[in-house]
């Protein structure tokens, strides 16, 4: 096993070691390992995995890579405790329509044109809605207004507003607490955007929030997916969704992503969907 024996010789030294080690400590926390699991996962000492937590010794740059890959935390945080360290950023973070991603953008279009009669987005790292296929605009072209609207707004304003699907959603309560669960999580994260906080404070001011949330989010689960039911007039649909990332992403952008897919539940909901590919101009 690796140990480490330098500690900061100064009083920024002494700083930058405690904000990472209060950052490293959270993430051993989050993960439920003792300082000997992830000492183990990552081939060290315990004791340096105290002395680094407690602001004693100051890690090298592989020594953080190394524990952050033990406990694989996401790659914004890895940057995070780099910096806090003194080091640079270890992983870029570009925009979805840089060339140099050309293959990814590629690879998005396969899978929501894949997905078709279903419906499917591509959310960024704020709920944005960048992507949908065909089958999502003839979903919102039922159930909203304004669906011209749908593509750059941000998934969850429209599932919480009066004015987007809230009004139609069946199990609101259940579904509206769990995805705020989500975003509270995501804000309280080390490296949490501002955007998240701004986020979770707005949809808890809108009129549609549930007050017991909380509560909610935290009850037995009501099945092993999070479903969605949608009903207008005449118009019913019952779904479940799932969410994928990419797996090995060596950006921050990349890792962020999230290709949720929408799954018919029952058969009324598959012939529904099928009727959309059916109807639309192709």
């Amino acid at each position: 096993m690796i140990d480490g024996t330098g500690t900061g010789s100064t009083a920024m030294n002494r700083n930058e070691n405690t904000e990472f080690g209060t950052i490293l400590r959270h993430w051993r926390e989050s993960r439920r390992f003792s300082q000997l699991d992830l000492a183990l996962q990552a081939d060290v000492s315990s004791k340096h995995v105290s002395f680094l937590e407690t602001g004693r010794n100051r890690p090298s740059r592989d020594m953080i890579l190394r524990l952050a890959n033990a406990m694989d935390v996401p790659l914004r945080d890895r940057n995070l405790m780099l910096t806090a360290a003194g080091f640079a950023d270890a992983y870029g973070e570009s925009s979805l329509d840089s060339p140099s991603i050309t293959l990814v953008q590629e690879a998005l279009r396969r899978l929501l044109d894949k997905h078709e009669p279903y419906p499917a987005f591509v959310l960024d790292a704020d709920w944005h809605i960048v992507r949908q296929n065909r089958a999502a605009s003839a979903m919102a072209a039922c159930f909203l207004e304004n669906p011209v609207l749908i593509a750059g707004k941000n998934a969850l304003e429209i599932l919480f507003s009066p004015e987007g699907l809230q009004p139609f959603i069946l199990n609101w309560e259940r579904l509206s607490s769990v995805l705020l669960m989500r975003i509270f999580r995501e804000s309280v994260s080390p490296s949490g955007r501002a955007s998240s906080r701004e986020l979770l404070e707005h949809l808890l001011a809108m009129p549609t929030a549930p007050s017991r949330w909380r509560e909610l989010a935290s009850g037995e689960p009501s099945g092993p997916t999070l479903d969605l039911e949608l009903k207008k007039g005449d118009a019913s649909c019952r779904f479940f969704t799932t969410v994928t990332t990419f797996g090995t992403p060596q950006d921050v952008t990349l890792q962020e992503l999230r290709i949720e897919q929408y799954f018919p539940a029952d058969d009324a909901t598959d012939t529904v969907c099928r009727n959309w590919a059916a109807t639309r101009s192709p």
